[in-house]
């Protein structure tokens, strides 16, 4: 059965053995970050620690936040990439433009300005390239002048709408930046749950856990949706339940997604010193 990404570390360039142990550390991504994580005297280091990283095959997918063009050729075509994060997104030529310097690799573009929300759709349906759809919550916030997390929600439901026209996964939230606070980050993965998002970004190995747990379903819904899948003879759906829910390919699709989250092992917390 195919493993639904719900967690992805970051682990700053500049700090090969930080990213070497976020490797083990049990996140289904690790992006390893050469953009904010990076101060301006440590990208190049960064750059060419990533692409020695990345120049073999490596036991979890690896993602990398580019900051330029130039991170973008250091890294593509290498046998550890799995995928490119693409920082401050306002336009589809931006993704078409990084999709023609690296053919082949999974592209997510970050949405984080008025500008990139306003965008999201042709961001999304930029390129076949396009993977998923992120929000960059911290430099939104600075745009809009946001103080409290309420006012975020129309911006979330965009991006979480703007990746479904789009044909793609549900998008992951952004990162909880309360590193200690991990009852803070329960509440806000579950309000995200609730929006349409599928999964967190992580700043930390602690924050792990917490995340997966959080976006694992229930066991009422994991019931809900076995009797779904059992009767649905099709992909069609298409069909009548007893209890008079209507059953329709959608339905039945976000069924067997929820049974396919409910087989994930639920990680014990790693060390990470």
């Amino acid at each position: 059965m195919t493993t639904i990404p719900l967690t992805w570390l970051y682990a700053p360039g500049d700090r090969p053995q930080v990213v070497e142990k976020a490797l083990s550390a049990g996140a289904d991504v690790v992006i390893v970050d050469l953009e904010d994580a990076v101060g301006p005297d440590r990208k190049a280091y960064a750059r060419a620690a990533t692409a020695e990283l990345l120049s073999r095959p490596l036991p979890t997918p690896v993602h990398v936040r580019v900051a330029t063009e130039e991170d973008v050729r250091a890294v593509a075509g290498l046998p550890g990439l799995s995928g490119l994060r693409l920082p401050k997104v306002t336009h589809a030529l931006q993704v078409e433009r990084v999709a023609a310097l690296a053919p082949g690799v999974g592209l997510y573009p970050l949405v984080e300005s008025a500008l990139g929300v306003e965008h999201a759709y042709t961001i999304a349906a930029a390129h076949p390239a396009v993977r998923g759809l992120a929000l960059g919550e911290a430099d939104l916030c600075a745009d809009l002048g946001v103080r409290d997390e309420s006012g975020l929600e129309w911006a979330r439901s965009r991006v979480v709408v703007a990746a479904r026209a789009a044909g793609l996964d549900p998008p992951a939230q952004s990162v909880y930046r309360h590193i200690s606070d991990l009852d803070g980050l329960a509440a806000s993965c579950a309000r995200g749950r609730a929006l349409g998002f599928l999964g967190r970004a992580a700043i930390h190995p602690a924050q792990l856990p917490v995340i997966e747990r959080a976006y694992l379903p229930p066991p009422a819904e994991v019931t809900a949706a076995q009797e779904i899948v059992t009767a649905s003879p099709t992909d069609t759906g298409a069909l009548a339940l007893a209890d008079g829910r209507f059953v329709d390919a959608a339905v039945l699709e976000a069924a067997r997604r929820t049974l396919t989250l409910a087989n994930r092992p639920v990680p014990p917390p790693r060390p990470f010193p």
